[in-house]
């Protein structure tokens, strides 16, 4: 007789994130540093009165809104940048406003940060891919602890993130 749910069974999420990271891995290679991931683990533990769902995409909104400041810090420093830019801009503010943040919503101090290197549109550009693997990375580890709605917008922004550092390499 079948009853109810296997409990041997692996949940989806586990699944969908175990079987995400090898590909991602393998196609972008290496992982920038962690803050998004740190930061999100740093606010769950501190409000424990919201719902971890409530507070994860809290931060997923704060890390897209200080990652478009750091768009709008390339596209400033190097306006030659901003037709090859804008559609990407463009992506991650919808990402933004996905996750429920406003246009105004300030960025987190560590994520408003300049990346514009002295130097070249390459160095800013190369920031700015750096931003975006990291994020994606944070994105990735974060579906095993969210909510399956959460969850999948997670995974859709993280694997967009993960084209658009394909998209900053290419030269």
């Amino acid at each position: 007789m079948i009853t109810g749910k296997n409990q041997a069974a692996p949940r989806r999420r586990a699944v969908l994130a175990a079987s995400a990271l090898p590909a991602v891995g393998a196609l972008l290679g290496g992982c920038s540093n962690d803050d998004s991931a740190q930061r999100t683990a740093a606010s769950l533990k501190a409000s424990p009165s919201a719902s971890p769902g409530a507070v994860l995409q809290a931060a997923a909104g704060r890390d897209s809104t200080g990652l478009l400041a750091k768009y709008d810090a390339v596209i400033a420093a190097y306006p030659a940048l901003a037709g090859r830019l804008a559609p990407l801009r463009a992506e991650v503010a919808r990402h933004a406003k996905a996750f429920g943040a406003t246009a105004s919503a300030s960025a987190s101090p560590s994520t408003s940060a300049s990346p514009v290197a002295p130097g070249t549109g390459d160095a800013a550009l190369a920031a700015l891919a750096s931003a975006e693997q990291s994020l994606a990375d944070a994105r990735t580890k974060a579906l095993l602890d969210a909510p399956s709605e959460l969850a999948r917008l997670l995974a859709s922004v993280a694997a967009a993130g993960s084209c658009h550092v394909l998209l900053l390499k290419e030269g």
